[in-house]
């Protein structure tokens, strides 16, 4: 077998399957597009599989769709992750860690989850199936590119094995079902918009759901499906009336996720695939529990693709210790509602000494149901939050007169604000600056220059 290749002569499920029949224990790598998929397998099962196309988004809204399941893991523990294993404090800091071993980060981030038992094994192995199959889902969609095949030796340590053949079917039955709505919809990654002025004959637009009118202003298909704790074949399906009739418009994936391939009518549809699985809500099944194992009640049916159960080989972790926009010289405050909806979801309160960055963060959110409040004198700051209570700050780090450190401790300090999620918006990507950052209480950390994409990210993060 060859140890590297081209797509244009091998498909990636022709590959995959190969390599599992061959009961291969290697590190499939395939890069397409400047995107890199890497899936580990062990005598031909997988043990994980992740792409470079944001990680921690990913871990982050399967964290939250399975929170029911995951009682343990809080926001905080989720802001944890990301300040602990989307930088390179975590590798910096852990002696243990094999140099022979490359570990994917959001791996090693799973694995932390275990060894501070905030989640079982069973419940390790609910979460990374769901991983691999959103990674496996995309991977069978590439067409061109490269792949190669690393050494065996460089293997994860395991927390479970699963079944090749079960995790291709179910990602092809799934992109059957995303190609009933080809060519409307291409991708689970586009972003749907309501267009108010516009009506389908025959139909209210009051048949859509509130909160998910209020949402659909700029986040994904995918990001919605786990706000409104749907799946996101049912979230297309109840969509895709309205984007045929054009009252919903779907804008293109935002950078990076516009990198991923897009949906195509490669795969035969089965009709009956698509009825089945919607009316089973297209949610999958876990490993069997042992019978000490602490039991889960899991929120719909899933289909079982782990095929092994084992005790995690894990070595123990080492523990981290954790103004006016357009005229500075007026007033120092100004109150924008950014939407025309009566009704706002939240208040941001944004601190900043830039005018500038207090306009272009105000014009980041000005179509979102966010009621932004833009602070440019820092010292005047604290009693203008306590006036207004947030429901989160975004903080600048570096202000003349005090500076974002000292300004998130007298904010923490107030019993009010114990909860309230605060975010530093900073140039810096210095480590040290993200350690100063937890120990003064912060939620999490935003680096300027930052996207829309971004910024409404870390929203998403902390409000909903």
């Amino acid at each position: 077998m060859n140890h590297s290749g081209t797509f244009a002569a091998i498909r990636p499920q022709r590959l995959l399957r190969q390599l599992s029949s061959c009961l291969d224990t290697t590190c499939l790598q395939a890069v397409s597009n400047f995107v890199t998929w890497s899936i580990y397998l062990e005598n031909g099962t997988i043990t994980y599989a992740t792409h470079s196309v944001e990680p921690f988004d990913r871990l982050e809204r399967h964290l939250r769709r399975l929170s029911q399941e995951f009682p343990l893991i809080t926001a905080e523990v989720r802001v944890q992750l990301r300040l602990l294993f989307e930088t390179d404090l975590y590798n910096q800091t852990n002696e243990n860690q094999n140099p022979d071993i490359i570990q994917p980060q959001d791996y090693q981030a799973i694995q932390w989850l275990v060894n501070q038992k905030y989640v079982d094994t069973k419940q390790a192995t609910v979460l990374i199936q769901e991983l691999v199959k959103e990674v496996t889902e995309s991977f069978l969609l590439i067409k061109t590119g490269n792949y190669q095949l690393s050494d065996s030796s460089q293997k994860l340590p395991v927390i479970c094995l699963l079944d090749v053949t079960k995790v291709i079917e179910r990602c092809q039955i799934r992109l059957q079902n995303w190609q009933t709505y080809v060519p409307k919809i291409t991708s689970p990654h586009q972003r749907p918009y309501l267009l108010l002025n516009n009506t389908i004959p025959g139909k209210n637009s009051t048949q859509l759901q509130p909160a998910l009118t209020y949402w659909m202003k700029g986040f994904s298909l995918r990001h919605l499906s786990v706000i409104m704790n749907q799946d996101e074949l049912q979230l297309a399906q109840h969509l895709y009336p309205y984007i045929v009739t054009g009252e919903i418009i779907l804008h293109e994936p935002d950078p990076p996720f516009d990198q991923l391939p897009k949906i195509v009518t490669e795969f035969s549809s089965t009709p009956q695939y698509t009825t089945a699985l919607l009316e089973k809500k297209l949610v999958d099944t876990v490993v069997e529990l042992s019978s000490n194992a602490t039991p889960i009640t899991p929120i719909v049916e899933r289909e079982n693709v782990a095929i092994v159960k084992r005790s995690p080989q894990i070595p123990t972790q080492t523990k981290t210790t954790n103004k006016e926009l357009n005229n500075t010289n007026s007033v120092p405050e100004r109150v924008t509602p950014t939407t025309v909806t009566p009704e706002k979801l939240y208040k941001i309160v944004s601190v900043d000494d830039s005018p500038t960055i207090l306009k272009e963060i105000t014009y980041f959110l000005e179509n979102e149901n966010f009621t932004v409040i833009a602070i440019n004198d820092p010292l005047k700051a604290a009693m203008s939050i306590i006036r207004h209570k947030p429901d989160l700050i975004l903080l600048d780090l570096n202000m003349a007169g005090i500076d974002g450190y000292e300004l998130c401790r007298i904010i923490r300090n107030n019993s009010m604000f114990k909860n309230t999620p605060i975010i530093f918006v900073t140039g810096s990507k210095g480590i040290v600056d993200k350690v100063k950052a937890r120990l003064v209480g912060a939620s999490g950390y935003l680096t300027k220059p930052f996207t829309r994409a971004e910024l409404l990210k870390m929203v998403f993060m902390h409000l909903t």
